[in-house]
């Protein structure tokens, strides 16, 4: 159960009502888009972010996934990796496989490159300030600029919101 109630249709003003169904649109995130619904800047605002991502994005979804459940798997937090696991399951990855994704040397089922984008995932996440050039430049053999850019504010952005998941405590969907 959630730290704050999930706002309710009925207490949905126009603004609130236009955010929460471009996160509707979005994806299935209505438990998270109830929760922010309290303050309807953040669910607005979100909503527009993630909406131009998606629209402009430069990566493949199987490295964004591979990056987000990464994250999530590191910091524990349950809704994102309930949200994102199945995701990444679409792009091929076993169950299995996402169980062992941080066991990245020896995982059977990543490329070199998507092991590179497990490794950068872990090095944001938990040493961001620290990482060596090395680390980017693994990525940069695959990934132009424009990439890299959007597969670290993902990271960023994951981070973020496990934070505020956890801190809420909102269940996943």
């Amino acid at each position: 159960m959630p730290r704050l109630p999930e706002k309710p249709d009925r207490d949905f003003d126009a603004q609130t009502r236009a955010a929460f169904d471009q996160m509707a649109d979005y994806g299935a995130f209505e438990n998270w888009s109830r929760v922010a619904a309290h303050h309807p800047p953040v669910l607005n605002q979100v909503g527009a972010m993630l909406t131009a991502l998606r629209d402009g994005t430069t990566l493949p979804a199987r490295l964004s996934e591979l990056a987000m459940v990464t994250v999530s798997k590191i910091n524990a937090c349950d809704y994102c990796t309930t949200n994102h696991g199945p995701k990444l399951q679409v792009t091929g990855l076993s169950a299995e496989g996402i169980d062992r994704l941080l066991d990245v040397e020896n995982h059977p089922e990543l490329t070199e490159l998507e092991r590179d984008v497990v490794r950068y995932a872990e090095a944001v996440t938990t040493r961001a300030g620290k990482m060596r050039d090395a680390e980017v430049e693994a990525l940069r053999a695959h990934l132009s600029d424009a990439q890299i850019v959007e597969l670290t504010w993902r990271i960023a952005l994951t981070g973020a919101f496990n934070r505020f998941n956890d801190a809420l405590q909102i269940a996943p969907e």
